[in-house]
């Protein structure tokens, strides 16, 4: 069993809080957290149409079955369930008495807003960090395997193979959240978009395109998009408005959670086929995005992070908000340094007076440096 990063936190909020909420996209190892952290509770799965009926036609009959001490799996089933349960929490004022889950973001923390608000914790988990990867001793021995096996637990707690386990997640998850959250007139276009999605991974978002591509109307490129990134498949970074008298580009960066799935969207076969692939580079400098946002989310803070891009070309691939100070860093997906990975971040440090302490390159060599231009951060070493 892989130690998840985000445990001690997890363990430290539940003894400040009534509730702490869970949140995540589906099969990240929500539930497996919450019952190793607190092996004596009891847990019930709202997912279940029993339970659910139970929580919805009887809350206080619920509340009675489960007074405290209990994990409550996909809370967002029943929201109207909440409020009962902030009444009974305020009545006993205890801590620690419920630890709830949920992976479809907007739905769960507009309820937990709503009903529990000061009254409950938020932590994000998201699947596998190469940091726990490394100290579960499964790293994978190279760059192109890590980008293609992603990071969700089950391929790795059940040595489930990519091919096997990804097209089942989008069916068995993606499409029946989908389902869930909103009528989708046409699924086929809906499963076309999230491919396209795949297709400009690190790429400025450009919605009139996609809806070209898709054949449906900008409003449902929208609505069609948070979904996702409710869903916890997509993600973007937006630009950073620290101007330097430029112009910047205004539209975000998308992203994908985990570069397996958007591998097995691309319908890349073998991390042997990434070596040529025209993505390799957008999903490397995914995978580093992704850490640097699992960093934060295991240590319980909430990330920080754009990118700045002007109109003549110029860009900075992340920039990281710390203590009132951006940190700056650029991606490459080339084995071999050069200085010419320091062009971007020098030219952004003339303009932000940025010293070298503030300038990182990752890149997917074996070798970490300190250099006088900044850092040079080995892909092994994130």
């Amino acid at each position: 069993m892989i130690l998840r990063t985000i445990q001690p936190k997890l363990r430290q909020l539940a003894t400040k809080f009534p509730f702490v909420t869970i949140t995540g996209p589906r099969q990240s190892g929500k539930s497996t957290l919450a019952e190793l952290t607190f092996p004596d509770y009891k847990k019930v799965s709202l997912e279940d149409l029993d339970n659910r009926e139970f929580a919805s036609e009887d809350p206080r009959g619920f509340i009675a079955t489960y007074p405290s001490h209990t994990i409550i799996d996909e809370v967002q089933r029943v929201p109207a369930l909440l409020s009962y349960l902030q009444t009974h929490t305020d009545r006993e004022r205890q801590v620690g008495m419920y630890i709830l889950t949920g992976s479809q973001n907007m739905e769960l923390m507009k309820a937990v807003d709503q009903s529990l608000a000061g009254r409950a914790a938020v932590l994000t988990l998201l699947p596998f960090s190469h940091e726990e990867l490394r100290d579960g001793g499964i790293v994978p021995h190279t760059i192109d395997e890590e980008i293609f096996f992603g990071s969700y637990p089950a391929l790795y707690d059940r040595h489930i193979s990519p091919g096997d386990y990804y097209p089942s997640y989008i069916r068995t998850y993606i499409e029946r959240d989908v389902r869930q959250m909103k009528d989708i007139g046409d699924l086929a276009k809906f499963r076309r978009l999230v491919r396209l999605c795949a297709g400009r991974i690190g790429q400025l978002l450009n919605k009139a395109s996609l809806s070209v591509e898709c054949g449906v109307s900008a409003p449902t490129v929208d609505a069609w998009l948070s979904i996702l990134e409710e869903s916890y498949i997509i993600h973007f970074l937006r630009p950073d408005y620290n101007n330097f008298s430029k112009r910047l580009v205004k539209s975000p960066k998308l992203y994908f959670h985990d570069t397996g799935l958007a591998c097995s969207l691309l319908e890349i076969r073998s991390p042997q086929q990434l070596n040529t692939h025209y993505l390799r580079g957008g999903l490397f400098e995914n995978m580093v995005v992704n850490e640097l946002i699992k960093r934060d989310f295991n240590r319980g803070q909430s990330p920080s992070f754009t990118f700045w891009r002007d109109s003549a070309g110029n860009e900075v691939d992340l920039l990281r908000a710390d203590s009132g100070q951006q940190h700056a860093y650029e991606i490459k997906s080339g084995a071999t340094f050069s200085k010419e990975f320091f062009k971007g971040l020098d030219y952004w440090s003339r303009l932000s007076s940025a010293g070298p302490d503030r300038k990182t390159v990752v890149y997917a060599g074996d070798n970490s440096m300190t250099l006088s231009s900044g850092t040079v951060t080995a892909w092994r070493d994130l």
